[in-house]
């Protein structure tokens, strides 16, 4: 937990002091919902979620990015899927077994408050609060557990980016209903490959070299997932 404090905290410093910075993120949290084995076989796309999902982990470990993950009744439907890495490459500031549906339960919620980030200007005395977290979503199921995160971390004042070939569902045609409703909520809806650009935001930056990797070494990966999970 404190490494990963202190790579946000690193985060923070360096944005800070960027004068040019021009990230249309702050600060981003990365969360993993439910992405477990016993799933595998049933959700649509799975393969393509879950490359998805590992270019998003490794752009948050550039990006210093705090990774949270749940599972569903892990006892009976298995741990995260080994390939994701939580816990070893890619440290957790929470890995929380759940019942509820939403991931927006009480240990989710403690382990965010004790992540540093930006404060914001409140009114004119220059009195200043926690500012809200750009939560980044990916897993399953769209309909249900995806859906309602969304919904509380919307209630609750944060912005929600939903990445669209990072969520499926066991019937491809919930997919759809659910990201017009999170849309229509307020959440954004957006790509794998858009939000990476948006959390550097200037070719400038020396992480973009690194992010710029990413992108070419999914290209195959991001194409299939776009034409399985983001096609009109």
């Amino acid at each position: 937990m404190a490494t990963n404090a202190h790579r946000l905290s690193t985060h923070i410093h360096h944005s800070s002091n960027n004068t040019t910075n021009t990230a249309r993120t702050e600060n981003p949290v990365l969360l993993i919902c439910d992405l477990q084995e016993k799933f595998r076989p049933a959700i649509s796309h799975f393969p393509s979620v879950l490359s998805t999902a590992q270019k998003l982990l490794r752009a948050s470990s550039i990006l210093h990015i705090p990774i949270l993950a749940t599972t569903q009744t892990r006892q009976k439907l298995g741990s995260t899927c080994p390939e994701l890495e939580l816990g070893t490459t890619y440290p957790l500031a929470a890995d929380i077994d759940k019942t509820a549906f939403s991931m927006w339960v009480p240990e989710l919620r403690k382990a965010l408050e004790r992540l540093p980030r930006r404060d914001v200007d409140v009114n004119k005395d220059s009195s200043t609060k926690r500012g809200p977290f750009d939560v980044i979503l990916v897993g399953i199921e769209t309909h249900i557990c995806v859906l309602q995160t969304t919904l509380d971390a919307l209630a609750a004042g944060h912005r929600v980016w939903v990445v669209q070939d990072g969520v499926s569902s066991c019937n491809a045609e919930e997919r759809p209903v659910a990201l017009a409703r999170m849309r229509q909520e307020g959440a954004k809806v957006t790509t794998s490959e858009s939000l990476l650009y948006e959390m550097v935001g200037d070719a400038g930056d020396p992480v973009f070299k690194q992010i710029i990797s990413i992108v070419k070494e999914t290209k195959e990966s991001t194409a299939e997932g776009l034409k399985a999970l983001a096609a009109l």
